[in-house]
């Protein structure tokens, strides 16, 4: 599971969850910004981020746990 937070004065305003597959967010100005990324080229770089790192080095970090 990938998680990227945003925090704004340890408040977390927004988070990309990948087992949601979307921002979501928890303030006001989070839930704004959730739909604006969401529909935007944000969501598809985060999606990009978690098959570029995630995927691919999952098995390594998990046997190195092992």
């Amino acid at each position: 599971e990938f998680i990227d937070s945003y925090y704004f004065n340890q408040v977390e305003d927004i988070r990309f969850n990948s087992t949601v597959g979307k921002y979501v967010g928890y303030t006001e100005l989070g839930l704004k910004n959730a739909e604006a990324w969401n529909k935007g080229s944000e969501l598809a770089q985060e999606l990009g981020e978690l098959e570029r790192v995630c995927k691919r080095n999952a098995d390594i970090h998990y046997s190195a746990v092992l």
